[in-house]
């Protein structure tokens, strides 16, 4: 498929909710896709259309030699008022359970498929001229596949709310890792510390990879995220029925071709940390992490991290992990020593209406310094009350 060109292609644009019966397409994409995630995935984006992705619509950008193929798959929303006025932005579809935009893109197309996107784009009415990217990577495949798109039509971009986070992607020998990153001597204070977890009961560790057993192992990790501080603040999975049904779609979804794991600290017979992680070709993702805050003392979120950390290290099919995590994550950020670096890019696919462009821009900035400046607001007085 190498050298293909814009004319290739057929493009069409269609509901999320309808993508169901193209699910086989859709997993061979995934499976070939220039960068993979996993939150694109079918088994992971059915489950959440219903919760996060009702007006949600997707690109489809399919080769037009016979048998046809999949060739780019575009999730996004139309935001036709995002600014107050009317002035459309099409924004590329994350959520608050999905951190990561990179679409999915057949590794031998990837900046013809972009193109033949952007070509669809310019020429339909009814989508905007303007797109909006959250969490796409930086540098990579899919960066630089939209860098030269965008170069080859005089387009525009710009990188807002440009962060870093942790990531597990060792260059070199993975055997001593963890002891060169957070050091021999603080490894066996930790192992210490944990030592009288032991006092309610033995202590071991454990992997639920079956899609049967993943009912109850998702129940503990929410049990655990329920007892914590999210079920204080009321945004824990288990207080809302459709999110508790999602999660349990999706994470049983892809357990049944192998690309979700749960794994469980347990102190005698009670779960006092669960840790969920997702995988799709050779990189994982640490997906959620729950821990019993009244044995925070003994930092049991921690040592389940180091014993998945040891086991994604010495596991030759996972070749970088993704954490998921906060920029500067207090925890995390101290474990696993390398970056994955996410913009949110806003665009314009050509030369047309740069008026249109640059007033995005500026309205774009000023919306998120107005929403910034809300949270602070809303933080000093949660401070005070």
């Amino acid at each position: 498929m190498h050298g293909m060109i814009e004319s290739d292609f057929r493009v069409e644009w269609r509901p999320l909710a309808e993508l169901a019966p193209m699910a086989a397409e859709w997993q061979a994409l995934a499976d070939r896709a220039l960068e993979p995630n996993v939150f694109l995935e079918p088994a992971f984006a059915l489950a959440a259309a219903p919760v996060f992705g009702r007006d949600v619509g997707a690109g489809l950008v399919w080769s037009r030699a016979s048998p046809r193929h999949l060739m780019g798959l575009f999730p996004a929303r139309i935001e036709r008022r995002r600014y107050g006025i009317a002035l459309p932005v099409l924004v590329g579809w994350t959520h608050p359970y999905a951190p990561l935009g990179t679409p999915l893109i057949d590794r031998d197309a990837g900046v013809a498929v972009i193109s033949a996107w952007f070509d669809h784009l310019a020429s339909q009415l009814d989508l905007p001229g303007l797109l909006l990217m959250p969490y796409l990577p930086v540098t990579g495949p899919v960066a630089q596949a939209f860098a030269t798109a965008l170069a080859r039509r005089d387009g525009k971009r710009i990188e807002l709310a440009a962060h870093q986070r942790a990531l597990l992607a060792p260059a070199g020998a993975r055997a001593h890792y963890l002891d060169d990153a957070i050091g021999a001597k603080k490894r066996k204070e930790l192992r210490r510390q944990g030592k009288p977890l032991a006092d309610t009961g033995p202590l071991k560790s454990g992997t639920v990879t079956a899609a049967p057993a993943m009912a109850a192992a998702l129940a503990d990790f929410m049990a655990l995220e329920a007892a914590g501080w999210k079920g204080r603040a009321g945004t824990a999975a288990r207080t809302d029925d459709h999110i508790r049904a999602f999660m349990e779609n999706a994470v049983t979804g892809l357990a049944r071709v192998g690309k979700a794991r749960i794994d469980r600290l347990v102190a005698g017979e009670r779960p006092i940390a669960a840790l969920v992680t997702l995988q799709s070709g050779a990189t994982a993702w640490c997906w959620k992490i729950a821990y019993d805050e009244t044995f925070a003392r003994f930092s049991p979120g921690v040592q389940l991290l180091i014993d998945v950390t040891q086991g994604l290290l010495d596991d030759p099919d996972v070749a970088r992990a993704d954490s998921c995590a906060t920029a500067g994550h207090p925890m995390i950020d101290h474990v696993w020593r390398e970056r994955l670096g996410l913009a949110d890019h806003l665009m314009q696919p050509g030369p047309q209406h740069p008026l249109a462009f640059a007033a995005a821009c500026r309205l774009e900035r000023l919306r998120r310094a107005a929403i910034a400046g809300l949270k602070r607001g809303r933080d000093l007085v949660r401070a005070r009350a």
